[in-house]
């Protein structure tokens, strides 16, 4: 049975962060491969007007290249409306019933899952894999992941993934201040943002 990890997000722009938590990813689970799955319209945030899905895409083509076991994933691109995660995986599921799919997601998300569209067919249909803030597992994230397992008869595990304090908003705040982003994020995309004037205004 395969096993695939989902990184989803807007990825705007994707950066060192995110590559290096999808690779942490892939080795501690012994993954086959990550699919690096940018949102459409996520229920839970606003992406900036003035970036494209083609620029968001052709960004993180630009950052996995020449890592054969990331794949950019157009899944939840090909939807209209509001995307949600326990749709993505009903979906995925159904083109892919021999998988076992991992959910890769900020670890304090665990706080208000409950509040996602339902959580419990959610943890039915995936593994999560929760990256602590600051690679620290606090008591109360600890008795939080307990909760949900026992509650839902979950698979939640913690990945161990380097500090590395990087965020897509202060990346886009650095650009507007015309500061420097290089080593934030691979070259090929620093140069497409450059090229393309992302996020000057």
């Amino acid at each position: 049975m395969k096993k695939i990890g989902i990184m989803g997000g807007t990825f705007n722009p994707i950066h060192y962060g995110h590559l290096l938590l999808a690779e942490s990813a892939y080795e501690q689970f012994n993954l086959d491969s990550i699919w690096i799955m940018p949102n459409k319209h996520p229920q839970y945030k606003m992406i900036s007007s003035n970036i494209s899905e083609e620029d968001r895409v052709a960004m993180i083509s630009l950052a996995i290249e020449g890592n054969p076991h990331f794949i950019l994933s157009e899944e939840e691109l090909c939807r209209t409306g509001a995307t949600y995660t326990v749709d993505t995986l009903v979906s995925l599921h159904q083109k892919l019933p021999d998988t076992e799919f991992y959910f890769i997601m900020g670890a304090d998300s665990l706080f208000h899952f409950e509040s996602w569209r339902e959580p419990e067919r959610i943890l039915k249909l995936c593994h999560i894999l929760a990256a602590p803030r600051n690679g620290q597992v606090s008591a109360d994230l600890d008795s939080q992941m307990d909760y949900l397992c026992s509650k839902y008869d979950a698979d939640i595990h913690f990945l161990d993934t380097p500090n590395l304090d990087i965020s897509s908003h202060g990346i886009r705040k650095r650009i507007r201040s015309h500061r420097s982003i290089k080593y934030l994020l691979p070259e090929a995309v620093e140069q497409y943002i450059m090229e393309h004037r992302l996020y000057w205004e």
